[in-house]
């Protein structure tokens, strides 16, 4: 079954994926009015999101957030989808770093980083920057369960000289490139919710206290990493610009999830700047009644 679906779906991905631009966004326009006005897909919990993060905003205002993330909602697919056969020479002239000189010096010190974002504007093509930096790059994602799909994923963003691996196998990974010496760049997002029954940390994010992410502190602290967080601008659509900042280069010397909190503030300083671009399809505050009785 899983061979057969692939067989079936891929064939309309890679048309879609060559696409022009200009044709893939007519696309983009279409599929939104079908998903905006005649599915309603997870317009709830978009609109349920958006009232808990930002309390002070009239209805009028978060339904026009709402609206205008929906629309980047679908672009980012088409976009995803467009990745499958994106030439070099495309996505760096679409997706472009104002500072890679930054993780240069970083290099140069001789330590390895770990790279946090969000799910924020266009995180695909952030793959790119592989071919900008000394680092080898390594991103953590989450495995498709089709095996085919799965694989030719992998081989698509591998093409730009980034290596997959599967988050649990990436402690591992930083192990023995550590011992190595291979002087790695680790890209973890790290603003979704985790499982529950594994989280060690609850903060506010947006006000609202949830189970938070502490690996990329976790690993920083352990291995002595620098920890650098990008922060990405939409520029208009199709365009993107990241830029990079040092959380810090001595991890050790702050508490115990204070790097995290950090982490979440630069987050919401983001998509405070232009909220239409944040993943509230995601149901970040699911488990918001949870905590722990102290």
């Amino acid at each position: 079954m899983n061979f057969l679906t692939y067989i079936l779906v891929y064939p309309l991905i890679w048309l879609i994926s060559i696409l022009p631009f200009r044709v893939l966004y007519l696309v983009s326009d279409a599929v939104y009015i079908l998903i905006y006005y005649i599915i309603g897909y997870r317009k709830k919990v978009v609109l349920d999101n958006l009232k808990l993060a930002f309390p002070n905003k009239t209805e009028k205002e978060l339904l026009l957030i709402r609206k205008k993330f929906f629309k980047h909602f679908v672009d980012i697919f088409m976009e995803m989808i467009k990745s499958f056969t994106i030439s070099a020479k495309e996505i760096n002239r679409r997706y472009t770093f104002t500072n890679t000189a930054l993780l240069d010096e970083l290099y140069n010190s001789g330590k390895s980083a770990i790279l946090v974002g969000a799910h924020y504007a266009n995180w695909e093509w952030i793959m790119s920057l592989n071919s900008f930096v000394k680092y080898k790059g390594v991103a953590a994602y989450t495995k498709v369960n089709n095996p085919y799909f799965n694989r030719k994923i992998l081989k698509t963003r591998e093409r730009f000289g980034v290596i997959l691996k599967q988050t649990p196998k990436i402690l591992n990974l930083v192990k023995e490139n550590q011992k190595k010496g291979i002087l790695t760049m680790y890209g973890l997002l790290s603003d979704q919710s985790p499982h529950i029954a594994k989280t060690h940390y609850w903060s506010k994010f947006f006000g609202v206290k949830v189970p938070i992410h502490t690996g990329a502190e976790m690993l920083a602290k352990r291995y002595d990493l620098n920890l650098v967080f990008m922060k990405t601008r939409k520029i208009k659509r199709g365009f993107y610009e990241t830029s990079f900042s040092v959380i810090t280069t001595t991890p050790t010397k702050f508490p115990d999830y204070e790097l995290t909190d950090i982490f979440l503030r630069k987050v919401e300083e983001q998509v405070y700047e232009q909220p239409e671009y944040y993943f509230w399809t995601h149901k970040r505050f699911k488990h918001k009644d949870k905590h722990p009785k102290s």
